[in-house]
């Protein structure tokens, strides 16, 4: 039998719809090349492979057109050299800018071929220097640009190649670190360029350029401005005009040079001395200015100048942690970066999104800062080393700082990706319903199919990954390692924190106590079983959210008090791992109020209504009248009037815990407040004063009696505050076949007894009555017929009477007696034709004597929320006097409300409207910070804070954007003054 020979099967062309091409005219394309022979097919594979082969494509026909191109060398190149396949395709499949550098520069693929290796900086520099050298004025801008996208070409054919060929991948931290070896030399080059235009045959100046930034880490992007810093010596006009020059020929060859971190920023001088600049850092630079000098670095000029200046400042960025204002310097830093991104494309930002690039380092400056002074290993410029140097010194876990790595160079990569595409600035994903975007990306950056989801899906697996895991590691950076050192021994590291360190790290968090502030968490950790288990998960995140409050001491304690009083409550610790959102808002009203943890203790089950519902928080599911209407049915079901006030507390405490913590946490505007809070206070006065009636009937169950109670005040205007009395009157009518005495003394004997049950000591806000608008004050009696406060009003009333009758409404009690009083007010606070000319005068003369007399001592008028410049008694006055003077004939004046009769002033032109509005502005304003000082201190007071942590309390309580007391302080003064000038106009000052 004969030997049959192997058929030797030729390799089959592919189609273009199997080589991933979509372009209707890449066929042609193909042919156009010579591509579609056999002899092509490895290197149509390997256009396939290409992150974009249709663009890979259309530049290899613009190359092979372009003039000079050396096409069929080229072309044979392609066919025999892997690497210059892989490459090439890469590049021009990853980068249109980069693509049309070759075809503007055809020789330009030469680079790739062989055995390609990155220069080292040193011939980096070499390279760039010989390019200046070549002409005696310089090179040319041209050739400069020509020399750096050249460089930038090998190193991304280099980054990219694997996404083509088999090529090793490059380390991240390698091309940042070469993209800053190319950063330098390009600057170096730029500077003598500029001393040869500036300086001719001169001397130049003692110049050298501080790389700052990424540059200055050493991790710099493919595109980015490069933040320098110039010192001279000296520093005259010479050395300006040198160092501008190297900013234009940098900027118009290379990349954009930005001076801004200099002393001053844009408006300061270009170029200073060592002795300047060291001046200015000792006396002026804020946080932020020593935070940036972190990755401070010689980047080109004159070497011994520039380690002159890095001896004589870097010791103060290790001691910026012990000045005075680094905690607030800190945490406004933070709400600047989170306030730079809309909230509408966020989750695109791989930079400044949550859970990207900027937590993480802006995580990690912050220990840096903190420990460094103590711990010179922490000295590094580059966020991986730094982030490995804090693991390895026990300030972060190890697996954290493994981690945290890997999504930081993950997410770099990605930046550097979309930033190569067009050789633009940018930090944004494509949009996520752009899969085309999307799987490009993918491509480029080496993602692989992994068996369940393509290249495509397992990006879009990465980015949910990686963004969830900076985010949740962000709050465990600074957390764990503080519990792990004060945590049972199972907890700990092998390299842990010390004492010390974790003091440092929570005072630069925002502790002003963090001995105590340890101390808590030891307690709150150090329980056996699940409790001490959940607290350690729970802890880090809480105590992130705890920072960013006004007063994370007080919240941290009140955290601990709230978690003790709950220790028996199963639901409290799962609702807080289980939902983040009601853990979140607990954090902010803890560390922001003293007023509403006492509630909490006592109302624990308002803490679930933080959850959202499918409407909303479900903290506003309760309207004020169904949840005053519960709270007067269930003390009804009482017998006893004790027992019954106490149900009424009860659910009273729920219902101020509820509004108090919508009130914080921004879900209710201040008019709201107030109604609520009246609805409460109504709603216990009547079930206070039915349980006394009850109790004190007569064996014939019938009352001697009609009581009514007659809201005065805010109380009668529906604008209640959190420490305001109930300003009331009491109104009886005899029954029938009962004389008026008997009548009184029955219906006071009920008026004491509310007044005395109500006013029971209680570890609650108090219930305070308050009577003293009656009919001649304090001296009056307490309880009147209607027809004694008839002709009492009819003959001898005052006029500040007749002032506070403007404020009465009926809020509890016999409705019709109450609403019969109310006819009787009508006659005596709106009569026909107006009030007299001598009670407006009364009225007058009792302001100035208030304005006089009534502030208390030491307090700043300009500053007092109720009786100060512009403060509540300047507006309600204001309000009531153009009601006394105008209601008669005004039917709309005819309101109790402060806010719904200055609509009524405003439309009936009384004054002007924009007048009306700053008096409406100042209402609110005060009432607001009225508010906010019982919410912040926990009691009543009037009097506004100084600058400081408890101002930016009450700021942040008064729903102040962005909390800063100093800026609530400024509005609230420029509102007040403007309201007193309106009031002055109005009382004739």
């Amino acid at each position: 039998m004969g030997v049959t020979k192997p058929v030797t099967e030729r390799p089959t062309v592919p189609s273009v719809g199997r080589l991933g091409l979509v372009d209707p005219r890449a066929a042609d394309s193909l042919a156009r090349l010579g591509w579609n022979t056999e002899a092509h097919v490895d290197l149509l594979w390997s256009l396939s492979r290409a992150p974009d082969a249709d663009a890979a494509l259309k530049a290899m026909v613009r190359l092979s057109e372009a003039a000079d191109a050396g096409w069929d060398e080229l072309n044979a190149a392609l066919l025999t050299d892997r690497g210059l396949r892989g490459r090439l395709l890469a590049v021009l499949g990853s980068s249109l800018a980069l693509g049309d550098h070759v075809i503007a520069h055809p020789q330009s693929w030469r680079l790739l071929q062989g055995a390609v290796r990155l220069p080292s900086a040193d011939q980096l520099r070499r390279v760039f220097s010989d390019c200046v050298a070549e002409t005696s004025t310089g090179a040319s801008i041209d050739q400069l640009r020509t020399l750096y996208r050249d460089q930038l070409l090998v190193l991304a054919a280099l980054d990219l190649a694997p996404a083509v060929e088999d090529e090793p991948v490059l380390p991240f931290t390698m091309v940042g670190a070469h993209l800053s070896d190319i950063a330098d030399a390009a600057l170096g080059a730029a500077l003598a360029v500029a001393e040869a235009t500036v300086c001719g045959d001169d001397t130049p100046p003692r110049l050298a350029v501080i790389a700052m930034g990424k540059c200055g880490a050493r991790e710099l992007n493919y595109v980015s401005d490069v933040d320098v810093i110039f010192v001279a010596e000296p520093a005259d006009v010479v050395a300006t005009r040198v160092a501008s020059a190297m900013m234009r020929v940098a900027s118009e060859a290379f990349f954009e040079v930005d001076a801004a971190l200099r002393p001053e920023g844009r408006h300061g001088e270009l170029v200073r001395t060592v002795d300047s600049h060291l001046t200015y850092y000792q006396r002026w630079a804020k946080t932020w200015e020593f935070q940036a000098l972190l990755k401070a670095r010689p980047a080109a000029g004159d070497a011994e100048l520039a380690k002159r200046y890095m001896t004589a400042l870097m010791p103060m960025v290790w001691n910026a942690c012990e000045r005075e204002d680094f905690v607030p310097e800190v945490q406004a830093m933070r709400r600047r970066v989170e306030e730079l991104v809309p909230a509408d494309v966020r989750s695109r930002e791989i930079k400044l999104g949550s859970g990207g690039l900027r937590d993480v380092e802006f995580a990690v400056q912050l220990l840096q800062l903190v420990h460094g002074r103590n711990d010179e290993s922490l000295h590094v410029a580059s966020t991986v080393d730094a982030l490995s140097a804090l693991g390895s010194g026990g300030y972060i876990g190890r697996d954290d700082s493994a981690n945290l790595i890997a999504s930081y160079q993950f997410l770099r990569l990605l930046e550097h990706r979309l930033q190569l595409q067009r050789l633009k600035r940018t930090h944004m994903l494509p949009a996520p319903e752009d899969d085309e975007a999307l799987r490009w990306l993918a491509r480029a950056a080496h993602v692989r199919p992994d068996g369940r989801h393509d290249a495509l899906g397992v990006l879009r697996e990465e980015l949910k990954r990686h963004n969830l895991r900076v985010s949740r590691l962000h709050a465990k950076l600074f957390y764990q390692p503080l519990l792990e050192s004060i945590g049972p021994a199972g907890l700990e590291f092998s390299h842990g924190m010390t004492p010390e360190a974790a003091e440092r790290q929570l005072a630069a968090l925002g502790y002003d106590g963090p001995q105590s502030a340890l101390t808590h968490l030891a307690a709150l950790i150090n329980h056996s079983g699940r409790r001490g288990r959940v607290q350690s998960v729970l802890l880090p995140r809480l105590l992130d959210w705890l920072s960013d409050t006004p007063d994370p001491d007080a919240g941290l304690l009140a955290y601990r008090r709230v978690s003790e009083a709950l220790a028996g409550q199963r639901w409290y610790l799962s609702t807080l791992r289980d939902k983040p959102a009601v853990a979140k808002r607990l954090m902010r009203v803890l560390g922001t109020s003293a007023y509403v943890p006492e509630l909490l203790m006592r109302a624990p089950e308002v803490i679930q209504q933080y959850a959202d519902g499918p409407s909303g928080p479900k903290l506003l599911d309760v309207a004020p009248e169904a949840g005053a209407g519960a709270l007067v049915a269930s003390a009804a079901r009482h017998a006893d009037p004790v027992r019954a006030i106490a149900v009424a507390r009860s659910l009273r405490r729920r219902e101020l815990a509820r509004v108090a913590s919508a009130d914080l946490l921004g879900m209710l505007e201040i008019t709201d407040v107030c109604s609520a809070l009246t609805s409460v206070w109504v709603a216990v006065l009547q079930a206070a004063l039915d349980a006394v009636i009850r109790i004190n009937l007569p064996e014939s169950g019938k009352a001697p009696a009609a009581v009514a109670v007659i809201g005065m005040g805010r109380l009668g205007g529906r604008e209640l505050g959190y420490g305001s009395d109930a300003d009331v009157m009491f109104v009886c009518e005899p029954a029938a076949g009962v004389d008026d005495s008997r009548a009184v003394r029955w219906s006071v004997s009920i008026a004491e007894q509310v007044r005395t049950l109500l006013g029971t000591p209680s570890v609650d806000p108090p219930l305070e009555i308050d009577a003293n608008l009656r009919p001649e004050g304090r001296n009056g009696p307490l309880v009147r017929t209607l027809a004694s406060y008839t002709a009492y009003y009819q003959q001898w009333a005052e006029p500040w009477e007749v002032q506070a009758l403007l404020r009465a409404d009926a809020v509890a009690g016999d409705a019709d007696l109450g609403q019969r009083f109310l006819l009787m007010a009508d006659k005596v606070r709106y009569p026909a034709g107006g009030v007299s000319a001598d009670a407006v005068h009364e009225i007058r003369r009792m302001k100035a004597r208030i304005d006089a007399e009534r502030l208390p001592r030491g307090a700043d008028r300009k500053t007092h929320t109720k009786l100060g410049r512009g403060g509540l008694a300047d507006i309600e006055w204001t309000v009531q006097l153009l009601q006394l003077r105008h209601a008669h004939a005004i039917e709309a004046l005819h309101n109790t409300s402060t806010l719904q009769t200055l609509d009524a002033i405003a439309e009936a032109e009384l004054i002007p409207a924009d007048e009306a509005d700053l008096l409406r502005q100042a209402w609110l304003t005060a009432t607001k910070a009225r508010n906010a000082l019982v919410l912040v201190r926990g009691k009543p007071t009037d009097q506004l804070p100084g600058p400081g942590r408890q101002l930016n309390a009450v700021a942040v309580a008064a729903g102040w954007e962005g909390g800063d007391g100093g800026e609530f302080l400024d509005n609230y003064l420029r509102v007040t003054r403007r309201a007193k000038a309106v009031v002055g106009k109005v009382f004739g000052d």
